[in-house]
């Protein structure tokens, strides 16, 4: 097998320390020699092996993608010297007598032969909007479960205020649940401090404060409404430093707003995990397969065994879902008929992917050819092919019972 890189290193990392091979030429024409050492996790250490690869002239180093521990060596190597990460499954070594230091050995073998294909590792910006924008979204799921809890001790006390109230969330609410903190337990008046829009609900809502609040529960909601606050502090700050950051991808964040079904929130999202620059990326195909919203190959002796899509990237994954569930609710737009055409006949989940599919092509297309997003309208199948428009329609009235007979308009 042909030689791609004469000089590489192959490393296993773990927490503590890391098993870097270099492979080198040997004397004898035709062979190559290996040589595994075992350096530390600290910065001093990554220093030294990077004055060692230095040292040795390889051309590559090759790492896998396994949890977090890959960065402090791969950012500081990479300020020198040709640093690749890969995905573990590219990689995977032969099952048996597995250990660090075959598993180093297999992937210095690997890069040697150029069979390894790099991830993408985005730029630092980039690196810090994901922190960001992940970090938001974590934080807003807990507040989200935390007003769950909230709602489970009010239950516990008897409270019905969510039967009510649409939401946990409301100002009214909120009102009611401080004085409730603060000793108030009658009904008509905690009823009287919501706002002038829910007084219709009076009635409803003395009922629903009617129940056995008592102290501990009081110190329980108190608890929870802090968390809250505190979270909601949390985003507030996170949301401040996100736009700062976001300058450099205003434009981009701006069009991609444009899609029907894509919040600021969603496309800040976005943003983050694929960047703006679609170079990185050499076709929305490789896009779509690298957010795993592609059909997956496994084909032998021209069987198709599976075309379960790949794991791909969860949190890109996320934000394309929220996406679809507004798109699906649209009823004048392309995306939303589109993906009412392949629910019907493929099922929910499949039109879920296919949105998400169809989504990061257009977006692909907008952030690569400098395009703005045009929308196809909601009759765009029917313009697409109007004689099986009028087929379908004929055959849904024939099963009525109905005799159709089609007259062309003059304007047709």
């Amino acid at each position: 097998m042909e030689v791609v890189h004469e000089r590489c290193a192959g490393m296993d990392i773990s927490k503590g320390d890391a098993k870097v091979c270099v492979r080198t030429p040997s004397t004898r024409a035709g062979f190559y020699h290996t040589e595994v050492t075992t350096y530390g996790a600290t910065t001093n250490e990554v220093l030294r092996l990077r004055a060692d690869l230095l040292a040795a002239r390889v051309s590559v180093v090759v790492m896998e993608a396994t949890g977090d521990y890959w960065k402090p060596f791969f950012f500081v190597l990479q300020e020198q010297l040709n640093v690749e990460l890969v995905n573990a499954k590219q990689a995977k070594n032969i099952p048996g007598r597995k250990s660090d230091v075959s598993d180093a050995r297999w992937l210095a073998e690997l890069a040697a032969h150029g069979l390894l294909r790099a991830s993408f590792v985005p730029e630092e910006t980039q690196r810090q909007l994901r922190d960001l924008t992940r970090t938001r979204k974590h934080y807003a799921e807990e507040q989200n479960r935390e007003y769950s809890r909230l709602e489970k001790n009010l239950e516990d006390a008897g409270i019905k205020l969510s039967s009510v109230a649409s939401s946990l969330t409301l100002v009214s609410v909120r009102s009611i649940l401080e004085a409730m903190v603060t000793g108030q337990r009658d009904p008509q008046v905690l009823a009287s401090l919501v706002h002038p829009s829910m007084r219709k609900k009076t009635l409803p809502l003395v009922e629903a404060l009617t129940g056995r609040f008592t102290d501990h529960h009081a110190f329980m909601v108190k608890t929870h409404l802090g968390t809250i606050d505190y979270l909601g502090e949390a985003i507030t700050g996170l949301e401040t430093r996100i736009e700062e950051l976001m300058t450099p991808f205003r434009g981009a964040r701006d069009a991609i707003m444009d899609i029907p079904g894509i919040a600021a929130t969603v496309a800040d999202g976005i943003i983050a995990e694929i960047g703006a620059d679609m170079d990185v990326f050499p076709s929305p195909g490789q896009l779509a397969s690298w957010a795993g919203v592609a059909p997956g190959q496994n084909e032998s002796a021209g069987r198709i065994k599976s075309t379960k899509t790949t794991h791909g990237n969860h949190y890109l994954r996320g934000y394309l879902g929220i996406a679809v569930l507004s798109i699906s609710r649209t009823k004048n737009t392309y995306l939303g008929v589109k993906y009412r055409r392949i629910a019907s006949r493929r099922g929910k989940l499949k039109a879920v992917v296919a949105i998400e599919r169809t989504l990061l092509v257009i977006i692909w297309n907008m952030l690569h050819n400098g395009v703005a997003y045009t929308e196809l309208g909601a009759d765009y199948y029917q313009k697409l092919n109007p004689q099986r428009t009028i087929d379908r329609a004929i055959k849904q009235l024939t099963k009525l019972g109905l005799n159709v007979s089609i007259t062309p308009t003059a304007a047709a």
